[in-house]
């Protein structure tokens, strides 16, 4: 029983809930930025290409033989990830941007300057005393 309580111990730690819900928004996310590099930022590029469709574009290795299929190498596709990839990264680098900025916002507040000692409230009385005589 001891193994269970320490894996609940583990799992209930505020670090790993909040990774479970990045990794799912981080899930979904993937999912709209495919949807738009397939749907909305490839089709344009491909007809500026002069209508090529990327994930049509393949190189055939071996031609189909009988009822076996061709074998091809789908570089479109790989392309689309490609492009998945980099928009993903850009967006994942402006969100660490954003919040390194505001930690070094919090961080660059300045402090109050600390309380000057006993010593030297006394000794600035004194010097103080010793000017206005």
């Amino acid at each position: 029983m001891g193994m269970m309580s320490e894996f609940k111990d583990f799992a209930m730690r505020g670090n790993v809930v909040d990774m479970a819900v990045g990794i799912v928004i981080g899930g979904a996310f993937g999912k709209i930025v495919s949807s738009f590099v397939s749907d909305v930022l490839m089709p344009p590029l491909g007809l500026l290409m002069g209508g090529v469709d990327f994930k049509d574009l393949a190189v055939v290795l071996k031609q189909e033989v009988g009822e076996l299929p061709a074998v091809t190498l789908n570089y479109g596709s790989f392309i689309q990830s490609v492009v998945d990839f980099l928009i993903i990264a850009f967006a994942i680098f402006m969100v660490i941007k954003a919040m390194n900025n505001l930690k070094k916002k919090e961080e660059a507040a300045p402090e109050a300057p600390p309380k000057p000692s006993e010593e030297v409230v006394l000794l600035t009385e004194i010097r103080d005393a010793l000017k206005n005589k």
